[in-house]
């Protein structure tokens, strides 16, 4: 009996590690991205508006994670959709990046489209590093990439004519603010993954 017993809690923490890593490898995959996207626009390889279809993609990947994740659990069909996803959008930004059409990236509107995807960056950095520590479940992480979605949603729209304006700009900030209060708020609440 105790046999049994071990060994089911041995195969649920196996599960469970196993989710807690598909998880992980997702969002880091979401940090690869923006940071391909955000060179590309500092080399001038990407325009600000091949640089917001790109955004308008990465919103839509977040979208799929977040209700991939939105049960608790991340299915096999879940990630394999999610890696088809994330493929498109690595051979996407491999074509825009190697297109003829260049940007000047000491202009302010794709400085400003620069520090909007920097912050992208850091807001996925810090979702992976609560998935990581298990400050976040996988339902926090689906409420929080649902925010990345709106985030990168916003700033699709903002670039979309090829010019973010302060303006624009202003908009996306303050959305970034909001998410970055709830990513403080969800990888400090009572919540935490069940440790592996």
């Amino acid at each position: 009996m105790n046999h049994k017993l071990i060994l089911s809690i041995a195969l649920l923490g196996t599960s469970l590690g196993a989710s807690a890593q598909s998880t992980a490898t997702t969002v880091q995959r979401d940090v690869n991205q923006q940071e391909r996207i955000e060179q590309g626009l500092k080399s001038g390889a990407l325009s600000t508006s091949e640089a917001a279809r790109l955004e308008r993609e990465q919103s839509a990947i977040s979208r799929q994670q977040s209700r991939a994740l939105a049960d608790g659990k991340l299915t096999p069909a879940e990630q394999e959709r999610l890696g088809a996803m994330q493929d498109k959008a690595s051979r996407d930004i491999r074509a825009a990046k190697t297109n003829r059409v260049t940007g000047d990236p000491q202009s302010a509107s794709s400085q400003r489209m620069q520090a909007d995807v920097q912050r992208n960056i850091n807001q996925d950095k810090r979702i992976e590093a609560g998935v990581q520590n298990a400050s976040l479940t996988n339902r926090e992480v689906a409420k929080l990439e649902r925010g990345q979605a709106r985030v990168q949603g916003k700033e699709a729209r903002a670039g979309r004519d090829g010019h973010v304006n302060a303006a624009e700009q202003a908009r996306v900030q303050r959305s970034e603010n909001r998410q970055s209060r709830h990513i403080r708020n969800q990888k400090h609440d009572r919540h935490v993954r069940n440790p592996v």
